[in-house]
């Protein structure tokens, strides 16, 4: 049985997110989360190109392990982490500037391994870029809470509501 997600937890998770410092790196921003799905938008800049001008590669495969990690996040226990184990990428269009949208979608969440995927579109709706991502789930290991001790940041509310 899916237990429900506080919303005020999810609220104060995108805040805390948004305002880590790999998010401030890239200006990635957390617009929408939730059970199965995540997304992101990018304002892409000068410091998101390769030497020839387009995106770099390696944006596209941050934001689709990114968007595809938050997107069982809502399934996992409360003191429970996840790590990428794989990640594959297709990259199909290049894009030098603009917005970006990423949606990522869980595929499968087990009680070890989960699989999700993300795609990279421009506003229009072009998909740029897609992947898929293996999780594991790591009980107790790279935690919310661990997180939140590394930024110093305040406890967020429970995870799930009763």
């Amino acid at each position: 049985m899916l237990r429900k997600v506080n919303p005020g937890h999810i609220s104060a998770l995108i805040d805390l997110v948004n305002h880590g410092p790999y998010f401030e790196l890239l200006s990635m921003v957390i617009k929408d989360l939730g059970v199965g799905y995540c997304l992101l938008e990018v304002d892409l800049e000068r410091k998101h190109h390769n030497p020839f001008g387009a995106t770099h590669g390696g944006v596209y495969a941050s934001v689709v392990d990114t968007a595809a990690y938050w997107s069982t996040y809502c399934e996992q226990d409360e003191d429970t982490g996840l790590v990428s184990l794989d990640l594959k990428m297709n990259y199909l269009a290049p894009i030098s500037s603009g917005k970006i949208l990423v949606k990522g979608k869980k595929i499968k969440v087990g009680k070890t391994i989960s699989l999700a995927e993300a795609a990279v579109t421009n506003l229009e709706g072009r998909i740029l870029a897609q992947g898929t991502s293996t999780l594991m789930i790591t009980p107790g290991m790279q935690t919310i809470n661990q997180a939140i001790g590394l930024s110093q940041g305040e406890s967020l509310p429970p995870k799930f509501i009763d």
